[in-house]
């Protein structure tokens, strides 16, 4: 990967960005729990892998991961900076590629990786998510 050079300012900018309990990831679970959906938090679902889902339905095998815009570049409103250009680049693309090769290991092992936008409204994924889950488990809800 290409060296990254940075401010003092921009590394501790960036050292503040959460990984997990993320808004939209809370928000996400709130209308999950209020849909009536029981679920385990950042778990891995596949012990041998070592990648958490932010939400984890075991009994349906269902992983839910909560993808920000610029780190997983999402094609509606992800970026690609001009300072430190190629590091970015090669970061959102590794993470792409990371990402893809996630949604194929849990798919070999039987499981069903989901994947929510940070910009995608809370309520709406978490139908989407327990229309998945609720089929996965025979349309018991």
């Amino acid at each position: 990967m290409p060296k990254l050079e940075t401010t003092d300012d921009v590394r501790a900018r960036m050292s503040k960005q959460r990984s997990r309990d993320t808004e939209i990831e809370i928000a996400l679970r709130r209308e999950l729990h209020r849909l009536g959906l029981r679920y385990r938090v950042h778990q891995r679902p596949v012990r041998a892998v070592r990648r958490e889902a932010d939400v984890v339905f075991g009994p349906a095998k269902v992983a839910v991961f909560v993808d920000g815009c610029f780190w997983h570049g999402c094609p509606e409103h992800g970026t690609w900076p001009k300072r430190n250009g190629d590091f970015w680049r090669t970061k959102i693309e590794t993470n792409q590629a990371r990402d893809a090769n996630t949604d194929q290991v849990l798919a070999e092992s039987g499981w069903l990786a989901v994947r929510v936008w940070e910009h995608e409204d809370p309520a709406a994924a978490a139908r989407r998510v327990r229309e998945t889950v609720v089929a996965r488990r025979g349309g018991l809800a």
